[in-house]
């Protein structure tokens, strides 16, 4: 079996970027090891703190920019599109706890016939989809 198991998303700030993740978005703090060098590796999953995990996810690694050429890609990963997708199996429930968290949405959601869906921005600017697949809509 392969899968993509980790994504880099570079930051300006690993604890900035671990309180959103962690706190607006929900996700649980798998990793968080300094390195030899001052950096750290810091690895984020959907879920909680406490929550089993089968393991088979993809995580996201925080990767504090390391120059310039680094820096003035935070938050344009992806040249403005969707570039992550964070499906949930409770949209209603996801989409109110991130807007009184303070996550910035960018339209209202939407039900599609692939489910329902909003567009919303991390930290940094990086555009997101939360999901609900109509599978398990």
């Amino acid at each position: 079996m392969r899968r993509i198991a980790l994504v880099t998303l570079v930051v300006d700030d690993y604890d900035e970027a671990i309180r959103f993740y962690t706190e607006a978005l929900g996700f649980r703090l798998v990793e968080d090891t300094p390195r030899p060098d001052g950096s750290r590796w810091v690895v984020v999953e959907p879920g909680t703190e406490g929550q089993a995990t089968d393991g088979l996810g993809t995580g996201l690694v925080l990767g504090r920019a390391k120059d310039e050429a680094q820096r003035a890609r935070v938050g344009d990963q992806t040249g403005g599109r969707v570039g992550f997708f964070l499906h949930t199996e409770d949209f209603a429930g996801d989409y109110a706890r991130m807007r009184a968290a303070g996550v910035t949405f960018l339209e209202e959601p939407r039900h599609e016939p692939y489910g329902s869906v909003v567009v919303f921005q991390d930290l940094y600017g990086n555009r997101w989809d939360l999901l609900q697949p109509a599978t398990t809509a």
